[in-house]
């Protein structure tokens, strides 16, 4: 009897275990979707942020939802063209991927997100702050490579930074041509680790090559 009764409790115990999880990933997946038109309306990254952090403060455990409320605070950084609140902006970005590298350090996916960090930052003033900023762009690119090497997204990123940077600063498409093909091709083969992992740049990868008529 006690036998039977403890094979029913780790039963009953793996069911509310797959059913909480199972309402995670829906969760996170409602916000992904979420976030291809929050595009339209940089205010509703702020909507989306505070979901993420809502879902990461109530698992506890993962990473995904802290590196994903990161991102969106980047994206409203990048789509508001506000340069007098954007340090405030990446410091909260910030705030929350520290909590996802606290959960799932030594991730490629978290330094492409440090470098994007840190371009906002430079972007406020950047003839000031590109010796403080420059290098830590790079650093967290070539450290995402390092940490994933099918990772698409570190090229995608050092590749739009180059498109981006004037030509007499040795930018342009030119530039950039190399690292945006890569990307691309990167792009065609990379497989995301689970249906809610990063799985985002390829749209706009093909943009920029489109763009710079590569």
């Amino acid at each position: 009897m006690k036998k039977v009764f403890l094979i029913c409790l780790a039963a009953s115990i793996m069911i509310t275990a797959n059913a909480q999880n199972e309402k995670f990933i829906a969760a996170i997946k409602t916000n992904i979707a979420a976030m291809d038109t929050a595009f339209k309306n940089p205010a509703s990254f702020l909507t989306l942020t505070n979901n993420f952090e809502r879902i990461g403060n109530a698992e506890k455990t993962q990473w995904l939802p802290y590196y994903y409320a990161a991102l969106c605070q980047v994206n409203y950084g990048f789509m508001i063209g506000d340069m007098s609140k954007l340090d405030a902006i990446a410091d909260r970005a910030e705030m929350y991927l520290n909590k996802a590298d606290s959960l799932m350090p030594k991730n490629s996916e978290i330094s492409c997100i440090r470098s994007l960090i840190a371009t906002e930052r430079m972007i406020v003033n950047p003839m000031q702050r590109y010796a403080e900023y420059g290098p830590v762009i790079k650093l967290n690119l070539e450290t995402a490579k390092l940490e994933d090497a099918n990772n698409p997204r570190p090229y995608y990123i050092e590749g739009e930074n180059l498109k981006n940077t004037p030509e007499n600063f040795g930018g342009g498409c030119a530039a950039a041509a190399e690292l945006l093909k890569k990307a691309k091709e990167k792009f065609t083969t990379f497989k995301p680790a689970s249906e809610i992992s990063p799985n985002w740049g390829e749209n706009r990868t093909n943009e920029l090559i489109k763009e710079c008529n590569l």
